[in-house]
């Protein structure tokens, strides 16, 4: 017998002879099932990570968003006089924790809440109920509650912030705190909901990514509002119609703040993807083209048109790109976020002097920043939308320049004049209320001595001299 067929008779001998073949196939499937199992968890795992990515990805977009009124404090007060320091910043240090709160009571559930129809949701106070009563969970966007609470948060605090500006030098600190959560609490979030909670706007393909006109607009008419109700600082106009410069005490802190800004706007478009993917670089390259074309435009209109480059004006330049590409960040090219940029950089200019020839006083420019390049920046992706960009997010979305006809513009019209007109009417309720049971302007006297001693009984310059011109006699 040859050797081989020896050690196999052996080898079945040993193991009860050709039984010992029974094994092979219970093998098999064990070693079949342990490698789909393996393979399962490797897929469990990768599930698992791209959540946790998801997740902190938005977090960090969040700490940016927040950051951002930081940036906000320091353009203000930079804008305004030294008398008011004190009052700017507590304003803006107070409007997030307002916003924090109002958000967390009511606004997240009229916003996202699951409960409500095409105009209004409905969830639960204080964060309550389940995450799929927020559309999130297995079936919804991929993030814990937390998550896209504090996002949206954040996003909620810059609707309100916008309006600190606008009401600057001369509003009751009372009266803004007040109008902040009325802001945060109904108006914001009502409006959102129409496009963000899956409202009537969002049916009808309305597209506003990040939020030109549901944050920024919405902020713009509601601070286009308090300005009109509370009127000009004293010595803003003169008798005969002539607009007299009250300039800003700190360009220094001013610029310092659009730079904080510019960085917190990051967060704000490239964050409202809500994922870790590979269309967040796509938009922070569109958003940054955006910024740096609006603060060139501005810069060389108000050049062209004074003679001189005006600090102010650029500053307000790259915000104004930044507001105008927030709309369209995801669905437009590369040159359409050039153009849009550009537009907006010229737009802020023309804009501060129309709103200085209606003698709406805007002490920083926020109308003209956020309304006005906002409404511009949604209108664009009715012109700009390029189907053919990277995104996937472009499929669908055609601008008029694009192919897509008349139908996306006409969308993005129908929105802007339906949120604004439901600001207008809201906010106009609010700024009324407030102004016939509190009063919304301080008197004359604390306003000529600054609010920071009037409202706060503090300084925030102490031992400096201050700005004493008597103001007697203009209006």
């Amino acid at each position: 017998m040859p050797p081989f067929d020896k050690a196999i008779k052996r080898l079945f001998g040993r193991v009860g002879g050709w039984a010992w073949v029974a094994c092979i196939p219970l093998t098999l499937v064990i070693l079949a099932t342990w490698g789909v199992a393996a393979q399962a968890q490797d897929e469990l795992a990768a599930a698992d990570v791209q959540t946790t990515l998801d997740n902190i990805w938005v977090l960090i977009a969040a700490f940016l968003v927040i950051f951002m009124n930081a940036g906000f404090g320091m353009l203000e007060t930079g804008f305004c006089r030294q008398k008011n320091a004190v009052n700017v910043l507590t304003k803006n240090l107070i409007v997030f924790a307002l916003a924090t709160l109002s958000f967390w009571f009511i606004g997240f559930s009229l916003m996202f809440g699951a409960n409500g129809n095409g105009w209004v949701g409905w969830g639960s106070f204080f964060l309550g109920g389940a995450p799929e009563l927020y559309g999130l969970g297995p079936d919804g966007l991929n993030l814990s509650k937390d998550t896209f609470f504090l996002f949206q948060a954040a996003f909620a605090g810059t609707a309100a912030t916008i309006v600190s500006g606008a009401v600057a030098e001369r509003i009751k600190l009372v009266d803004f705190i007040i109008f902040s959560l009325l802001l945060t609490a109904i108006a914001y979030p009502i409006t959102g909901h129409w496009l963000w909670g899956g409202g009537w706007l969002a049916e009808l393909g309305f597209h506003d990514f990040a939020g030109s006109t549901i944050v920024h607009s919405v902020g713009g008419w509601a601070a286009l509002m308090g300005a009109a109700f509370l009127g000009p600082r004293m010595g803003k106009y003169t008798a005969d119609g002539q607009v007299s410069a009250l300039p800003g005490h700190n360009l220094s802190i001013a610029t310092l703040g659009c730079l904080i800004l510019w960085l917190g706007w990051f967060g704000f478009n490239p964050g409202s993807q809500l994922a870790a993917d590979l269309a967040v670089p796509y938009i922070a390259v569109t958003t940054n083209l955006a910024a740096a074309a609006g603060g060139v435009a501005a810069t060389a209109t108000s050049w062209a048109l004074s003679g001189k480059p005006d600090l102010s004006m650029t500053i307000n330049g790259i915000l104004a790109g930044l507001v105008g590409i927030t709309a369209g960040c995801y669905v437009v090219g590369y040159a359409g976020a050039f153009w849009i940029g550009l537009i907006s950089g010229i737009l802020v200019v023309f804009a501060v002097g129309f709103f200085d020839s209606i003698k709406i006083d805007d002490p920083v420019g926020a109308t003209s920043v956020h309304l006005v390049c906002g409404i511009w920046g949604t209108l664009a992706v009715g012109l700009f939308a390029n189907p053919n960009n990277f995104t996937q997010g472009g499929e669908g979305i055609a601008g008029l320049l694009y192919g897509g006809g008349l139908a996306q513009l006409g969308v993005q019209i129908l929105g802007v004049l339906t949120i604004g007109l439901f600001t207008v009417v809201l906010s106009s309720i609010f700024w009324l209320i407030l102004k016939s049971v509190l009063g919304l302007r301080v008197s004359a006297e604390e306003e000529m001595k600054g609010l920071d001693i009037g409202e706060h009984g503090m300084e925030a310059y102490s031992g400096f001299l201050k700005d004493t011109t008597d103001m007697t006699g203009v209006m």
